[in-house]
């Protein structure tokens, strides 16, 4: 018999060791998706002849699917539980990647792109419903370390998006060339998911906003949320119209922003328990309104990605902290939160192509920088943010 239960043994340690990288490679998938979306943008527009007006409505779809995404999400985590949830969207999202490189006219890469936020949220809901299951089984926090796998896989994408434009290889061939590996890897991470199929109860509303001292951390999501998607949307587009920056070097304002949110995030805890949330929320804000009024003044488009570098220092704990705070509260705290900051993605991307189209790129970006000493000063102010 004791053959048999040291195989035993080896098996549940064999199992536990894998389910210990089911979500680090789940949550760098999803960044590795999303970067690769935003790396290609200048491209995507560049090929279908948008202006900039008409590119905001194209980025609008993205946050208004992701907004009308909450029902949708409610219904597959409460019919199938997080694990095959993830699986689902992940898949989904993946054959929505494929279709936005393959629109060939503005309406259609409008639908492609409201199919993104709607797929891209569902799946963001279920990993970190894995991933706040597992904090309470085992007591100990991860979210933040898991959020920098995110600007991790970010950076990958928009890197690789940077290399594939570089090689002149078309958004729909990289799309394509990256689905069939990527779609690979989620049913590894899938595979290896603690087996835990039980549903989950989720707000059917698709908003909740929240009330009192909540609200500033709201605001706080709500702003967190337009700056850091419209960098992501519109930083690339900067480079190359304010510089004259090629289809290879565009997207590095979003790698520059994503590695250093990166190496924030990674230390994140350790500065949040030595110097407290809330310093670290209002003094970064103001060092990431310096880096990027430092990227609209820069000489040339080498310098200005070290102020989108410095903008990604500054706001990189804001939503670990904010999502730590809120969801401390309790979980309908934490979804109120999450649905303001979902309509900030909503608002930002489109209110930045308004300020390009009718002031100009420079005046955008200025606008963002001037959204981060709003944030500062609202950090300040929040009670709830230790």
């Amino acid at each position: 018999m004791q053959p048999t239960a040291s195989i035993s043994r080896n098996t549940t340690f064999s199992l536990a060791h894998l389910q210990q990288y089911a979500l680090p490679l789940l949550f760098t998938l999803f960044g590795v998706i999303m970067g690769s979306w935003a790396g290609r943008i200048p491209a995507l527009a560049e090929r279908v002849h948008v202006s900039h007006s008409a590119l905001s409505m194209v980025l609008l779809c993205g946050g208004l699917g992701a907004v009308v995404s909450y029902p949708i999400s409610s219904y597959l985590m409460g019919r199938f539980g997080a694990r095959k949830t993830l699986l689902i969207s992940g898949l989904a999202l993946l054959c929505v990647l494929v279709a936005i490189g393959m629109a060939p006219t503005v309406p259609r890469l409008m639908l492609a792109v409201l199919s993104l936020g709607i797929t891209a949220s569902t799946f963001d809901v279920a990993i970190n419903s894995a991933a706040t299951k597992r904090e309470k089984q085992t007591g100990k926090s991860e979210l933040s370390k898991l959020h920098g796998l995110g600007c991790a896989g970010g950076l990958a994408g928009a890197t690789l998006g940077s290399l594939m434009a570089s090689l002149k290889i078309a958004p729909a061939t990289h799309f394509v060339m990256l689905a069939a590996p990527l779609a690979v890897l989620l049913y590894m991470g899938y595979s290896m998911l603690e087996a835990d199929d039980s549903v989950e109860k989720v707000e059917k509303k698709s908003f909740s906003l929240p009330r009192g001292p909540l609200a500033l951390l709201g605001l706080l999501g709500f702003l967190g949320s337009m700056s850091e998607g419209s960098i992501a949307d519109w930083s690339g587009v900067f480079l190359k119209e304010h510089f004259g920056a090629s289809d290879g070097l565009a997207p590095l304002a979003l790698s520059s922003f994503s590695v250093m949110m990166l190496m924030s995030r990674m230390v994140g805890d350790k500065l949040k328990g030595r110097f407290g949330a809330q310093r670290l929320v209002t003094i970064g804000s103001l060092v990431s309104a310096c880096g990027l009024f430092f990227a609209v003044l820069a000489p040339n488009a080498y310098v200005a990605l070290g102020g989108f570098a410095i903008a990604g220092l500054g706001l990189s704990l804001l939503f670990p902290f904010v999502f730590s705070a809120a969801g401390a509260q309790g979980p309908i705290a934490l979804a109120g939160v999450a649905s303001m900051a979902y309509s900030g993605s909503l608002m930002g991307p489109p209110v930045i192509g308004a300020v390009a189209h009718y002031v100009g790129m420079q005046a955008a970006i200025a606008y963002v920088g001037g959204l981060s000493l709003v944030i500062a000063l609202v950090a300040s102010r929040t009670r709830l943010l230790k």
